[in-house]
């Protein structure tokens, strides 16, 4: 009886570990530091908001501003950063690149032709940039004269691309940056009693446009913020924690990762005592976790760049050029580890794609109507990975995808799995893959063959598993 008891107990104890998810479950032991401004939940969120991002696993991100006029290059010579960091340059006067707001003319814009090709390359959400660091807005706002109201093309550029975006059933996230070179009042860092009365103000100006961007598109999903690093907003953890639950009261359900917040002693995305910020963690940018435990079970979201390091539109791309079938593993690997991946495209200033990423967008959508299924609501299975790709679970099933990148020279895919789980069956989602039945080669282990080794793409097979507690396999253990 004492035993039965202590298996519930356990049993109860590990039901409760798997439905937060999350590591910091047992924080609150750790934690030594009393904290105001700190996270204010213990586990991943688990309403229905949430859940629709975390199935979503595909996104678009678009980064499109006045940088796009430049491209990277001003009068002959070429800036290696980011296109849209180019007003930081010390080759860019600055009064010229704040001029550039009289040449933003997309005359070729199309925002359901944009919303179409995301749709068909198997995006579930996007990102726009609605402002970035040079404080110039794609929305009409009436807090800033540094519009899209005051360049040629006049018109909202934000409305339209929601309304094309959600007719596609893609939802949409807003990026905002919290720096704004433009803004007369936006301090990094707080030297003197005259800053601290602008940032003042600043911080009013902020919410301002905040608030006005949720009421001017209320089916907007979230925000992204960025630029949440320096000195003076680092040191007011209190305003970004009360600028968080205010937005989330205006708006019940929206999604607000890891970058906004900072707690009253600096700390960002994680507070002092180490918890997560935020709905979900976002520190991969540009990289993507190894395995499981990097992410401590934290929802977490990786956004990638096609170049080495480009958003915005440059006209040269240096550096390796990731192809689609790179871009394909990742978006696999992180789907694998419980994550979103997000692709970054940056549109020229006229409102048209560069030629090689609409080719990775075409590429990446063939791969998807066959593949797409393997993704969507994908989390990490449990198994031992192996040489040849990738696990994903489809959530709350016993339907595990194989996605396969790197054939073995043998033709034969190892799948070792876990103890008390048996093969039901085994299918490729594109015919001619495999060959024959699963080879059983020891105690849970198969070899799966492969009808044809040669392929050109990223490839899936789906096994169909059930737990069974008891050992067919005829497998004696070893004796060492």
């Amino acid at each position: 009886m004492m035993q039965k008891t202590l298996r519930t107990i356990a049993a109860n104890a590990l039901l409760l570990l798997q439905l937060h998810g999350h590591a910091q479950t047992n924080q609150s032991i750790r934690d030594t530091l009393p904290l105001e401004h700190g996270a204010h939940r213990i586990g991943n969120r688990t309403d229905a908001d949430m859940a629709r991002w975390r199935s979503q696993r595909l996104g678009q991100f678009i980064h499109w501003g006045l940088y796009a006029i430049p491209g990277g290059e001003w009068k002959g010579k070429t800036y290696n950063g980011a296109a849209e960091w180019i007003r930081s340059w010390k080759e860019m006067p600055q009064q010229e690149y704040d001029n550039l707001y009289k040449q933003f003319n997309p005359v070729n814009y199309q925002p359901e032709e944009w919303a179409q090709q995301a749709n068909d390359m198997g995006a579930k959400y996007m990102i726009i940039t609605t402002k970035h660091h040079d404080g110039f807005c794609l929305w009409p706002s009436k807090y800033s004269k540094y519009s899209v109201a005051a360049s040629p093309w006049k018109k909202d550029i934000i409305g339209p691309m929601v309304d094309a975006y959600n007719k596609k059933g893609i939802d949409v996230y807003l990026y905002f940056s919290i720096i704004d070179w433009n803004q007369p009042d936006w301090r990094a860092a707080l030297k003197t009693p005259a800053d601290s009365i602008a940032y003042q103000r600043f911080k009013v100006f902020v919410k301002n446009q905040l608030t006005e961007l949720l009421q001017r598109y209320p089916t907007v999903k979230g925000f992204w913020f960025d630029g949440t690093w320096d000195d003076s907003w680092k040191n007011d953890g209190s305003f970004s924690d009360e600028l968080e639950q205010y937005l989330q009261r205006l708006h019940p359900g929206l999604i607000i990762g890891s970058r906004l917040r900072a707690d009253e002693k600096g700390a960002r995305h994680f507070d002092s005592n180490g918890r997560l910020m935020g709905d979900y963690e976002q520190g991969w940018e540009r990289k993507l976790p190894e395995k499981s435990a990097d992410v401590h079970g934290n929802d977490w979201e990786g956004v990638m760049t096609i170049p080495e390091n480009q958003w915005g539109y440059n006209a040269r791309w240096a550096g390796h050029i990731k192809s689609s079938n790179e871009l394909i593993e990742m978006l696999v690997k992180s789907a694998s580890l419980g994550g979103n991946f997000v692709i970054n495209f940056g549109p020229k200033s006229d409102g048209t794609f560069r030629t090689e990423e609409v080719q990775r967008m075409q590429e990446i959508s063939r791969w998807m109507k066959i593949n797409g299924s393997a993704i969507y609501g994908g989390t990490d299975a449990g198994f031992a990975k192996q040489d040849w790709g990738y696990y994903i679970r489809k959530s709350g099933t016993d339907s595990v995808y194989m996605v396969v990148c790197n054939v073995p020279v043998s033709g034969q895919l190892r799948v070792k799995l876990p103890a008390q789980t048996t093969l039901v069956n085994v299918t490729s989602l594109e015919k001619n893959i495999i060959s024959g039945t699963p080879e059983l080669i020891g105690k849970n282990e198969y070899f799966i063959h492969l009808d044809h080794k040669n392929q050109d793409a990223p490839f899936v097979i789906l096994l169909q598993t059930s737990k069974d507690s008891r050992d067919n396999s005829g497998f004696e253990k070893a004796k060492t």
